[in-house]
């Protein structure tokens, strides 16, 4: 039984560090053609999006997990939004939309991570603006630009289960830039069709126990199926978060429908 177990624990540390390899790969990858481009000089945000979803593409990957679009993303402008269930939601949905990441200043600041943020083109909100209003103004400029944004109006991550309670302040960036809302949804599946509970971070987990979880799941897809999008025209921020949350939810359970043999929850 020792033996055993000693001989999977071996062939567990070589498939994290197989991975943990393969994405040392993908950064290095993303830097030489961050310096290629000369994005880390100035990002040329109208070439970016396609490199930007190269690179998530192959960055999930180095994870083992696959994207599969369930119905095909249309590469239109607009402020995108997605449930949110994991820091793998990043390169996720880097890999189907052509929108720029949204964060915070100080992670700009980051050696390696931040310097790679910057090249990308993520939109960062000002320090000592973290006001809504403020930063949904920072949005709508930057969708008045003809650049496209995405961000998680759940704020927080969940179990992938259901969308909760959408925080629609920044909808108004749609509004005032008069773009559309453009909603997608995720699911982790196992190679069996069940829900992925190895993917979901959230509750009291902590990165390092996720991290792990992560590199030990096999065969994990992110299906994505992108909803119809939100014309802003004519509704109110309250209006568009009641929209979207329906509109979120229903999608979710339309994708589960779809992806899973087991219904979520069960």
């Amino acid at each position: 039984m020792s033996h055993a177990r000693s001989s999977f624990s071996l062939r567990r540390q070589l498939s994290r560090g197989r991975q943990v390899a393969g994405m040392t790969t993908t950064m290095v990858g993303g830097i030489r053609a961050a310096k290629r481009i000369g994005a880390f000089k100035q990002p040329p945000r109208e070439t970016l999006p396609r490199y930007i979803q190269m690179f998530c593409r192959k960055m999930a990957g180095s994870f083992g997990v696959k994207v599969v679009e369930v119905e095909p993303v249309e590469q239109h402008h607009g402020l995108w939004v997605s449930n949110h269930v994991s820091w793998m939601d990043i390169p996720v949905v880097g890999t189907v939309s052509p929108a720029f990441f949204l964060s915070k200043a100080e992670i700009g600041e980051w050696p390696v991570f931040g310097k790679l943020a910057q090249a990308a083109g993520t939109l960062f909100i000002e320090r000592g603006s973290g006001d809504a209003s403020s930063v949904s103004a920072q949005i709508a400029d930057f969708l008045a630009k003809g650049f496209s944004i995405i961000f998680f109006p759940e704020a927080t991550t969940t179990s992938g289960q259901k969308v909760k309670r959408i925080h629609g302040t920044l909808l108004q960036a749609a509004i005032d830039a008069d773009v559309p809302i453009r909603p997608i949804v995720i699911a982790y599946v196992n190679k069996d069709g069940t829900l992925s509970d190895a993917l979901p971070y959230y509750g009291k987990m902590t990165m390092k126990d996720s991290m792990k979880k992560v590199l030990d799941s096999k065969n994990v897809t992110a299906y994505v199926l992108p909803l119809a999008p939100i014309d802003p025209e004519g509704r109110n921020k309250s209006e568009l978060t009641n929209l979207l949350q329906a509109r979120m939810q229903e999608g979710l359970t339309e994708l589960h429908s779809r992806v899973l043999s087991v219904p979520a929850g069960n």
